[in-house]
């Protein structure tokens, strides 16, 4: 491990925005009034790299809490530290393997998920890694609040397509779907952020998917 990983990971042991295993499984139930401290709606960024959509989504709405969650401690650092250099104080960081989520968070706890570009596991023989596998799915339906929404922003086209079949094979209610984010009807100020892997996408010539639905 280079010099420059080993004091990220150092730093974000310090950073009061951080959590890991035992400390993350503690605020079980109780994200809103133990670390944020109000009641307002959280919302969960999964496989969040450098936590980029989560510090601006955490600045574009400072009546909601948000929550990036990945393993790598050194792309965390990235959104930690903005945040603790900037006062966000509506934002965290999680540091686990996402299969672990039902162990830190509540039933019903979670508002939302945002999966903004993760590894699209292409391979057939790493479906049950996708991010959107019924698998998966079945974990976050025990976080989310009924009709809590999920959103899965990707370059990858095989992933956006399987995420659509998925959700149509589970019956599942679909409210935004485009192979063409940013020449449809839904490039919000939301969805137009974007993170630095994807504007190399983008001027790569790359079309940028997105899909909406819940599970219920």
């Amino acid at each position: 491990m280079g010099k420059d990983k080993i004091r990220k990971f150092s730093e974000i042991n310090d950073f009061g925005n951080v959590y890991q295993l035992e400390e993350g499984e503690a605020l079980k139930g109780k994200w809103g009034l133990q670390h944020f401290k109000n009641t307002n709606p959280i919302v969960l960024e999964l496989a969040c790299g450098k936590g980029e959509y989560s510090v601006n989504m955490a600045k574009l709405f400072p009546e909601k809490n948000f929550i990036g969650i990945d393993l790598k401690g050194n792309r965390l650092w990235r959104g930690a530290r903005t945040g603790v250099d900037e006062g966000i104080a509506n934002l965290a960081f999680l540091r686990i393997q996402i299969e672990d989520i039902v162990g830190f968070f509540g039933p019903g706890e979670v508002d939302e998920i945002w999966i903004t570009f993760p590894d699209p596991q292409p391979q057939d023989s790493r479906e049950k890694k996708r991010l959107t596998f019924p698998g998966f799915l079945n974990k976050y339906r025990q976080i989310l609040k009924p009709g809590g929404m999920i959103n899965l922003k990707t370059d990858n086209d095989g992933l956006y397509q399987y995420t659509v079949q998925t959700v149509m094979d589970l019956g599942l209610p679909c409210f935004k779907s485009t192979n063409q984010l940013y020449k449809s009807e839904f490039a919000n100020e939301v969805l137009c952020i974007k993170t630095h892997y994807e504007r190399i996408y983008l001027k790569n010539d790359k079309n940028i998917n997105y899909i909406q639905f819940s599970l219920e």
